[in-house]
């Protein structure tokens, strides 16, 4: 069987834009890499759930946004248009179940905004939110920084999750403006980045950045409001180098949790806890390369796919899916300066 995924990478370098390839899951081989749109810095992208539109951030100059493009049934991407103004690009992009809206997330900026499809722009920014504050860390959090923003599971909310706040807020998002609903503050200094959710269970999971931890919460669907009920090291008790907390994915029988260390380039993989959601690390696995910015699993389960930053490639990892364990494949593709990784009928 075959499995197309997209690349987000920056641009600075060697990289053209979004890449395409094919995972091949009885060869357990990655192939069939190519450029799918030629576009600067498409650092985060992501597929609706009917696999027909791809959604990216893109800088466009001095102004930064959001671009729309079509899906083709051979996988090729077709521009439907884009939504940018002036200042930094985002650094996340998300779309909800039905597709009718986008939301972004932009680090520099301190903003989350939402979009809706267009027929004749493809897409329109609709209404946004802008942060305040600051924490203890004088270099990272001198500011707001929004490096996550996406849905609820139901769709009712809009989550952020502010790295230069240490902050994560509930929003309910009007036409025209975000309604704050709820804050959950983290320690100051732990540096908040990505978000997942547990697909069948009320908990969700945050990867902090500048703390290298996995945050376990509580989430009450109605209120839209999270608790804290535990906090772990993704890094091994004696390690003392750098690291830097990256991406979180959950499999989708919400069993393991994986989270990726840049610096100590892993993967830690976690146990899920049935009845309370609290975690359990189970191993530690070398990604093969430098700085794990992302990592994803395939629609499959038995598969996950590192991207390496600085070393410039995607790395392929065979799923165990009873115990949760990573074990190389030999597979790998280059692609300069890789961040972030999807797939057809992904979650």
């Amino acid at each position: 069987m075959n499995e197309r995924g997209y690349i987000g990478t920056y641009t600075k370098g060697k990289s053209e834009g979004i890449y395409s390839f094919i995972l091949d899951t009885e060869r357990k081989v990655l192939t069939d890499l190519r450029c799918a749109a030629k576009l600067d810095n498409p650092t985060y992208v992501a597929i609706d759930k009917k696999n027909a539109k791809l959604y990216s951030v893109v800088k466009d100059g001095a102004r930064g946004g959001v671009a729309a493009y079509a899906i083709d049934e051979a996988g090729a991407l077709q521009l439907l248009g884009e939504s940018v103004r002036e200042g930094s690009s985002p650094c996340y992009v998300s779309v909800n179940q039905e597709g009718g809206r986008i939301l972004d997330g932009n680090y520099h900026e301190g903003t989350a905004s939402s979009y809706v499809p267009d027929s004749a722009l493809g897409l329109r920014h609709q209404a946004g939110v802008q942060h305040e504050g600051s924490s203890a860390h004088r270099e990272r959090q001198e500011g707001p920084h929004v490096h996550f923003a996406d849905f609820t599971p139901d769709g009712r909310f809009a989550v952020t999750v502010d790295l230069g706040t240490d902050t994560l807020i509930t929003y309910r998002v009007m036409e025209r403006e975000w309604q704050e609903n709820s804050t959950l503050v983290f320690k100051p200094g732990t540096g908040p980045r990505h978000l997942i959710f547990h697909p069948k269970a009320p908990y969700a999971y945050v990867m902090t950045e500048l703390s290298n931890e996995v945050i376990a919460l509580h989430f009450d669907l109605q209120s839209g409001t999270f608790t804290a009920i535990q906090t772990v090291n993704a890094l091994p008790a004696d390690f003392n180098g750098h690291s830097q907390g990256a991406a979180i994915k959950i499999s989708a029988d919400g069993r393991f949790v994986y989270v990726s260390n840049r610096g100590h380039n892993s993967i830690a993989t976690f146990q899920v806890d049935e009845g309370s959601g609290r975690l359990a690390l189970i191993e530690h696995t070398d990604t093969l390369g430098d700085w794990p910015r992302d990592i994803e699993i395939d629609p499959s389960g038995c598969f996950l796919i590192a991207a390496n930053q600085n070393s410039g490639d995607v790395v392929l990892f065979e799923r165990d899916p009873v115990n949760g364990t990573l074990t190389d494949l030999n597979a790998k593709l280059y692609v300069p300066d890789a961040v972030c990784v999807k797939f057809f009928g992904g979650r």
